[in-house]
């Protein structure tokens, strides 16, 4: 990512909070908005040696653990940034996670040459944990958010779904469900909030180098790459994404889904 702050609107003197920022996708938001002038970027991960890790290496940063699946530990990490700061102008709710057992799953009938069983095998803990950190946390994300934006009459949230809720991955339920449930979750959110002056929009990226890409079994990640499209995303590219949405020049988008997945497929 660049730092030319005009490109993107520029952040210069605003409050940001980052969730998933200790690595991925959420680090690079973080970098990106500090390069772009943040006043402050709060950088909160369930991993908070991670987090901190990452905001040594930022002027404006500082460090919470913050695991989303908590609602009054999402509430509290908010309120603590409004008394520190008396607002807050921007949240990018990178959190997230898949399922590595699956995952494997799914390898392992590949490499057997039969279908996929999943949905049968699935348990409820599962099912609930993919649920709680995807839809749960974000809905906890989102209503903390709005309880301190709307004072002010101003602000920008960016969520983070999936190609995969457009394009149903095979044997992969849960995570599907809970992707497409934050892509409707924030589109509602979003004609709630514009009319006090805060933009929802969402980034639905597709495979993308991180740390849950780098533990996917390696016969997934073949049946991924594909020389008619752009191979894996870059954690900064996704950023660069997120970033447009959350600034100024993105004034006109509400509700927004933007799928970033190098041509796979469209909408």
């Amino acid at each position: 990512m660049g730092d030319e702050g005009a490109e993107h609107g520029g952040f210069t003197g605003r409050v940001v909070l980052v969730t998933g920022a200790g690595s991925g996708i959420g680090a690079a938001v973080a970098r990106g908005l500090a390069a772009r002038g943040a006043e402050a970027v709060v950088l909160a991960d369930v991993d908070g040696p991670a987090a901190e890790s990452v905001a040594k290496g930022l002027g404006a940063g500082r460090a919470v653990t913050l695991d989303v699946t908590d609602a009054g530990q999402v509430d509290r990490v908010f309120d603590e940034v409004l008394r520190r700061h008396g607002r807050l102008d921007v949240v990018v709710h990178a959190a997230g996670v898949d399922d590595p057992t699956v995952k494997q799953w799914l390898a392992d009938a590949v490499l057997a040459g039969r279908p996929p069983e999943v949905t049968a095998r699935l348990d409820d803990e599962a099912w609930r944990r993919v649920m709680r950190v995807n839809l749960d946390g974000t809905f906890h994300v989102l209503r903390a958010a709005l309880r301190a934006m709307r004072p002010n009459g101003s602000g920008a949230v960016v969520t983070f779904g999936s190609s995969a809720a457009f394009d149903a991955l095979t044997g992969y339920p849960h995570y599907v469900a809970a992707k497409a449930g934050v892509h409707a979750l924030s589109q509602s959110v979003a004609k709630e909030a514009i009319a006090f002056g805060v933009r929802v929009n969402t980034v639905a990226p597709g495979p993308t180098e991180t740390g849950m890409a780098a533990h996917t079994p390696a016969v997934l990640r073949e049946g991924f790459a594909d020389p008619r499209v752009r191979p894996y995303a870059t954690p900064e590219e996704i950023a660069d994404v997120a970033l447009f949405l959350a600034s100024d020049a993105a004034a006109n988008l509400v509700g927004a889904v933007l799928l970033a997945n190098g041509g796979r497929f469209t909408a």
